[in-house]
C-alpha cells in the first residue's frame, strides 16, 4: 500500500524539495504525493483525501502552519505532521509542539536529518 504525503508550503521548490529528499529516503516504499500551497488547501485535502503524513511549512499566505495545527486538533482529523520551517526559535519549537506536529526539521529539508522524525511518527 503507498504512502501518501502532503507537502503544504507556498513555494513550489520548497515542496520539490521535500518530495525529492523523500523519494531519495523512502526508495523502496510507493509513495503517493499531494500538494497544497496554504493551510485552506491543506485541510481541504486531509478532509478528502487519506494522508498519511503532512510536511508543514509555518509562514504560508490563507492560513499559516500554527493555523493549519490549531484547526486539525479543533476538528480531530487524525495526521502525522511534521513542520519544515527555517524559524527554528524554542518558542517556535514549543508551540508546534504543543499544538500536536510530531516533530520539526530546518528548511532546506534533508532526507537525512527528518528520518528519525519520520520513524518516530509511526507511518512506516
Amino acid at each position: 500500500m503507498a504512502l501518501t504525503i502532503l507537502t503544504t508550503d507556498d513555494s513550489k521548490f520548497q515542496r520539490n524539495v521535500i518530495k525529492k529528499e523523500l523519494t531519495a529516503l523512502l526508495k523502496d516504499r510507493e509513495i503517493t504525493f499531494f500538494e497544497a500551497t496554504n493551510g485552506l488547501e491543506a485541510l481541504s485535502l486531509l478532509k478528502s483525501e487519506k494522508i498519511d503524513l503532512m510536511f508543514l511549512d509555518l509562514t504560508m499566505p490563507e492560513m499559516d502552519g500554527y493555523q493549519v495545527l490549531g484547526k486539525i486538533q479543533e476538528e480531530g482529523i487524525d495526521i502525522k505532521v511534521i513542520v519544515v520551517s527555517a524559524d527554528i526559535q524554542p518558542k517556535a519549537l514549543k508551540r508546534v509542539q504543543e499544538l500536536g506536529a510530531v516533530g520539526f526539521v530546518k528548511k532546506p529539508m534533508d532526507g537525512k536529518k527528518a528520518e528519525p522524525i519520520i520513524l518516530k511518527s509511526g507511518v512506516l
